[in-house]
């Protein structure tokens, strides 16, 4: 009798409770209803031909050699480019606001087309203080140093062709300054997480090894010069190390990777704006530079690698116009160039890659539209000759905002 009691009682208790909750809830609001979310993304179809094999296919960033499989022409389609993000405001405290935004597609850990993963590209949060021109972010975005990208149907932006720059966790303080007259000052500084070479070349992440972050920094100048529009030029740079150990118990070897970098945007007129950035540096593979090569591999007469003998030494860029746009046409052409020392490499390996490329889109309303791409690549490897490709990409996309 007593347990039956207790049950009885028990199961009463958490009845009174649950009704209880229900009516307290009713008179609470809901968890966002402080807060402006704004669900925004694309779908994107993606079909390509290239005259001669590339890496990686479904993208482009250089043209595989051409000593085992000449003028071996390839067709990929593929929908993995579709993106999604959310953007959300507040909270804002009196002169303090806050936002955060998440951001992800579905180039995820080399699932096959059909099987697509998700990929995280970004992910922080921001606190403003607008009055003081101070910002505030942590979390993964865009690198300081080379902010800008050029306007390419190809997945990837110029990358390993000029475009140095790429996404990674940070946490990054900005500084707004009013100058006199219509010139506005940015200045930007991050600690950023340190992502080494390839554990295959050094058996370990190198960058967690090092210790300590990577520290990046951009100034950047909004000046009325030529154009009704403002000028955007800036200066911006990077330096960290790497570390992995040589043998068990030995001594640990350290690297350097660094860049310095201009860019500049420059509107012409209604219907022209030109963009561009030039880099150099060191052991640029992971912020796609040096053509995805960061550290040589000295190799034994059997093929294995016994030393890393230096950091690979890379140089280039690109420039891009964006034209129009003319009832539903706009168009952008352009070109990048990633040059690598050749002393730095061993022979077989790339260094230089180029891209030129156009592209015409057609807004068909204002969610969906049509573009048609055209680029030639062209990719050089010490001693063994070029590797040259066509590539042409038709997209289809629906944007939602």
């Amino acid at each position: 009798m007593q347990i039956r009691a207790f049950v009885i009682a028990t199961a009463l208790l958490f009845t009174t409770a649950g009704f209880c909750r229900a009516d307290s809830d009713t008179e609470k609001k809901p968890v966002w209803a402080n807060l402006d979310i704004q669900l925004y993304g694309y779908f994107k179809a993606d079909g390509s031909y290239d005259s001669s094999r590339t890496t990686t296919g479904d993208y482009t960033v250089w043209v595989d050699s051409e000593a085992a499989n000449p003028n071996d022409d390839e067709f990929n389609m593929t929908a993995k480019q579709s993106r999604f993000g959310i953007k959300v405001k507040g909270p804002d405290h009196g002169q303090m606001q806050t936002r955060g935004h998440l951001e992800f597609d579905f180039y995820g850990g080399g699932a096959p087309d059909n099987k697509a993963a998700p990929m995280m590209r970004h992910a922080y949060l921001e606190v403003n203080w607008p009055e003081n021109g101070i910002g505030i972010l942590a979390g993964q975005t865009w690198d300081v140093m080379g902010p800008l990208n050029p306007s390419t149907l190809n997945y990837t932006v110029l990358w390993n062709a000029g475009n140095l720059g790429y996404r990674r966790p940070q946490v990054r303080l900005t500084k707004n300054v009013k100058l006199k007259g219509d010139v506005d000052l940015k200045l930007q500084g991050a600690l950023a997480r340190n992502i080494g070479t390839d554990s295959a070349i050094t058996g370990t992440d190198s960058g967690a090894d090092a210790g300590f972050p990577i520290f990046q920094g951009r100034v950047g100048a909004t000046v009325p010069l030529i154009a009704d529009k403002p000028t955007v030029f800036g200066c911006s740079g990077h330096w960290g190390q790497e570390e992995y150990d040589t043998t068990a118990g030995g001594a640990n070897k350290s690297f350097n990777t660094w860049s310095v970098n201009l860019d500049l945007t420059q509107p012409v007129n209604e219907w022209l704006n030109v963009q561009g950035e030039l880099f150099t540096g060191e052991n640029l593979g992971t912020y796609f530079g040096g053509i995805g090569q960061s550290l040589r591999a000295i190799k034994d007469a059997n093929g294995v690698t016994i030393n890393h003998g230096n950091e690979i030494a890379a140089m280039g860029g690109w420039v891009a116009a964006n034209l129009g746009p003319w009832d539903n046409w706009s168009f952008t052409v352009g070109a990048g160039i990633d040059d690598v020392a050749d002393g730095d490499v061993n022979v077989g390996d790339r260094t230089q890659n180029s891209c030129i490329f156009g592209n015409a889109n057609y807004a068909i309303n204002k969610n969906a539209s049509v573009g048609v791409e055209v680029s030639h690549w062209r990719t050089l490897r010490r001693a063994t000759g070029i590797a040259e490709a066509i590539r042409a990409q038709v997209s289809f996309i629906y944007k939602f905002f």
